[in-house]
């Protein structure tokens, strides 16, 4: 099911189809480094990820994190959507994209789009993003998007902190 067009990509509800790619994409240093180790080895452990997560959280919360796929040839690139965590009170953006797919405004454009999206059809006016310290990439596309810079968040199991963002809709 297709959520959100924008000029050059689709971002759509995963499924348990898309396990190959979220084994990878799970797995990449950057994913690894940035976002953690979800213990994902297998296609097994994927398609598990996969319902567990993104699935579960569409069937509780009406949105989740979806694929991103460039509209041109319906190649994944990512994964960008809208997330509840336990530990946060508000829903927070997260997006992830292959190494090979950074660094060209894929992550931005989906992002924005996403962004709007929570605005518009969720009526979120507030939306919050997490980063590691070291993801200064993110940060700053976090910026770009109209966050701010909240706080440094203790994840308390003896992890670094990470930076915590703030995205307000101001109401004019």
């Amino acid at each position: 099911m297709v959520i959100l067009e924008t000029e050059r990509l689709t971002l759509r509800r995963l499924h348990t189809d898309d396990a190959p790619f979220a084994l990878r994409l799970v797995n990449e240093p950057s994913w690894l480094e940035h976002i953690g180790d979800k213990g994902v080895k297998t296609l097994e452990d994927a398609g598990n990820y996969l319902l567990t997560g993104p699935l579960d959280m569409y069937e509780r919360l009406g949105h989740g994190m979806w694929m991103v796929e460039l509209r041109s040839n319906k190649e994944p690139i990512g994964f960008c959507g809208l997330i509840k965590r336990d530990t946060l009170d508000d829903v927070d953006i997260g997006f992830a994209l292959l190494p090979e797919f950074c660094r060209q405004g894929y992550a931005f454009e989906a992002a924005a789009a996403t962004l709007e999206y929570a605005q518009t059809q969720l009526g979120l006016s507030r939306i919050v993003a997490i980063t590691s310290q070291e993801n200064k990439a993110s940060g700053s596309l976090l910026e770009k998007l109209g966050f701010e810079f909240n706080k440094l968040l203790e994840p308390g199991s003896g992890d670094d902190a990470l930076k915590f963002f703030v995205f307000e809709v101001s109401h004019k």
